[in-house]
């Protein structure tokens, strides 16, 4: 049986997304309830715009996504006012992160997956499994991190070394920063000795 066919799938960076590290960078995850907008843009042009309210206190942790839609064919407006709740998990240094929890409903079943990202390929945001979305580079069978998830992923790096070697953290966040990198064969011969395979 031959690989599965992704070309009539359409791709994650082609829909509008927004991730748990954004937030987290811009203050939405602080103790309290935290206002802002998210706007997304294309050469240049805005692309939309959205309003968020994020809640996160003992009792309770959501995001709140407001925004209106407009119908293209009918020009017919429509309100989205609607809560995502947050998950958390501790970290391994100390503090936690946040999680998306999709609410969204495919086949009748509740998804309810912890996610980093939320995409919207329809009326709500959710997540890319239950989109059908599939990772720019699945061509080629590598996913894509987000250059915010990268920035996350190295501020928690506390040790890159033990004992001479290197750590599995610090390893991980190498080998998704060379699979985003365009130029592999110069970023392969910086890192191939790091990894060990040079």
């Amino acid at each position: 049986m031959g690989r599965q066919s992704y070309s009539n799938k359409t791709e994650t960076y082609q829909v509008k997304q927004i991730s748990t590290s954004f937030l987290k960078k811009h203050g939405f995850f602080d103790d309290g309830i935290e206002y802002g907008t998210v706007s997304w843009s294309r050469n240049g042009e805005n692309t939309g715009r959205i309003g968020i309210q994020s809640c996160i206190n003992e009792n309770e942790k959501y995001i709140k996504f407001i925004y209106t839609q407009t119908n293209n064919d009918t020009g017919e407006k429509k309100d989205f006012d609607y809560k995502v709740q947050l998950a958390t998990t501790s970290c391994h240094y100390g503090g936690v992160r946040h999680w998306f929890v999709c609410s969204l409903t495919k086949n009748g079943n509740y998804c309810g997956r912890r996610v980093g990202v939320l995409y919207k390929d329809g009326d709500y945001f959710g997540c890319r499994h239950c989109y059908d979305l599939v990772y720019r580079s699945n061509r080629d069978e590598y996913p894509v991190t987000s250059i915010p998830e990268l920035e996350d992923l190295e501020k928690n790096i506390k040790r890159k070394y033990y004992k001479g070697n290197m750590t599995r953290k610090y390893k991980s966040y190498l080998k998704k920063e060379m699979r985003n990198n365009t130029n592999l064969i110069s970023f392969l011969s910086k890192y191939n000795h790091l990894l060990g395979k040079g």
